[in-house]
């Protein structure tokens, strides 16, 4: 456990992310306590405006720091300390992050803002380096990613325009790493009807509210979206098409995701809907792998779902992977990448595992605490190679916390085959309007600011008090 003590918290939750950064898998205390022997204290003077650091190990003072920060400005402040303690940890642990001091999920949209401003790539990259310690390589994906990012969405309608995102909260079972609003289908599969009247009900305001402006992009997510039956599928989506003007909208991604929820009858019906994009998604193609983490499916059946859609004209496939899965080492990784080569998919999303405090694997640590979960720099340089020799280019980025090895995840499309969908939600570009249990609407407003409303996890409470839910969404959208 480490400690932070700090005569002001306003820049607590910075100093803690970049701690969690060095020392993953850390507990935090805020007050000296038994078994805290590793200190960050922090200290601000606001006579002098400086800002003082120290590091106390097993008692003593192994390094400090202070330097004159503008408090009143929040980014200004938040970077130098950042940066200072960054060298510090640095000095402590011999450890170097590829991201420098950035601990955010949206590290190119610091690329992406200066060129849209008019910055030379060149200046932005010495900007990354000496303003976040980016090492060269992630500036120069951020730069990459940026540019085609730019490209992709030089057609989206940012201030009339809408994406819709429709929330599935079912699966065949609950992975060990999973943090996402899942329900195991097999218990809660008399209650869809009822979640799908409720479902409706919220569609239909969101059309109404909604009429009149462009809609760009559809999502089906969850979940898994392809655990509802066939007959379900079809009056979902022909809800979308009857409630909804679908004459603008660009690409529409359905997330079969899971193989062994994935059937012919299924993947029919979302070809008879125009669905343009689906996801099918292994993970790793290795089979000790998948029976530890809970999926049902086999590697075979991965390759059998996926060239059965090829078969029926799908012609927009991804396919998710995550890389420091338990247990798996380079050679595993580099079998995934052979296996998933062969398949040819259109789009490959390379995930660094991220556990988060809802999974299994987090929750029940003791359970699986031998466990062995190792991400390097070899394995994603692995993963970008061979996506790279498949034709495949980045095309976004985002990262999240208590990311194995400290990276990111990265989809890869071939050209024409990027998912706008996926870059809008990162970017912040566009408001999503959002329906289902779990999910969260993001309205973009005049000026960049961004506000959100939220509904309930819960599937019963979903069900039970969509009025309350519409009525969250129409306090934002009435704005």
């Amino acid at each position: 456990m480490l400690g932070i003590l700090l005569n002001d918290a306003s820049y607590e939750q910075d100093i803690r992310e970049l701690l969690m950064a060095f020392y993953p898998g850390e507990s935090f205390a805020h007050e000296e306590k038994d078994g805290v022997t590793f200190y960050i204290e922090g200290n601000y003077e606001e006579e002098s405006g400086i800002f003082s650091l120290k590091i106390r190990d097993q008692g003593r003072l192994a390094d400090e720091k202070s330097f004159v920060v503008r408090y009143e400005n929040r980014l200004e402040t938040k970077t130098a300390i950042k940066r200072e303690l960054y060298g510090m940890l640095q000095n402590q642990t011999k450890k170097t992050l590829p991201w420098g001091t950035l601990t955010g999920i949206r590290p190119v949209k610091i690329a992406l803002t200066r060129l849209e401003q008019g910055w030379e790539e060149e200046d932005i990259r010495s900007f990354m380096k000496t303003v976040y310690l980016t090492s060269e390589e992630k500036t120069a994906l951020s730069l990459e990613i940026a540019k085609r990012e730019r490209q992709l969405l030089a057609s989206v309608d940012y201030e009339k325009g809408y994406s819709l995102y429709v929330g599935i909260p079912f699966c065949p079972t609950t992975c060990l790493y999973c943090s996402f609003t899942s329900f195991p289908i097999g218990v809660w599969g008399k209650k869809v009807p009822l979640y799908l009247n409720a479902l409706f009900k919220e569609l239909d305001y969101v059309a109404e509210k909604m009429k009149g402006r462009p809609l760009d992009t559809i999502y089906f997510g969850g979940g898994t979206p392809t655990s509802l039956k066939a007959g379900e599928l079809d009056a979902l989506l022909t809800k979308i098409e009857d409630t909804f003007d679908l004459s603008t909208v660009k690409e529409f991604t359905v997330e079969a995701g899971r193989p062994d929820s994935i059937t012919k009858e299924k993947l029919d019906t979302l070809r008879a809907h125009g669905i343009t994009r689906i996801s099918i998604n292994p993970q790793t193609m290795k089979q000790a792998t998948l029976d530890l983490i809970g999926r049902l499916h086999t590697v075979e059946m991965v390759k059998e779902k996926f060239i059965l859609a090829r078969n029926l004209g799908f012609d927009n496939i991804n396919m998710d992977l995550i890389v420091g899965l338990p247990e798996e080492n380079l050679d595993d990784v580099r079998e995934t990448m052979e296996e998933v080569k062969a398949l040819a998919p259109d789009s490959v999303t390379v995930h660094s595992l991220a556990i988060k405090r809802a999974a299994r694997l987090n929750m029940f640590r003791e359970r699986y605490a031998n466990l062995k979960i190792e991400n390097t720099q070899e394995m994603i340089a692995l993963t970008a190679r061979y996506t790279r020799e498949m034709g495949l280019l980045p095309y976004y980025l985002y990262r999240q916390k208590n990311m194995a090895g400290n990276f990111e995840n990265v989809g890869y499309a071939a050209p024409d085959k990027a998912c706008i969908y996926n870059i809008l939600i990162m970017e912040e570009k566009q408001t999503i309007v959002a329906v289902g249990a779990g999910t969260t609407t993001k309205v973009l407003f005049p000026g960049g600011r961004i506000e959100r409303a939220e509904n309930v996890k819960d599937v019963s409470q979903y069900i039970e008090r969509i009025g309350e839910m519409i009525e969250r969404k129409r306090k934002l959208l009435e704005d």
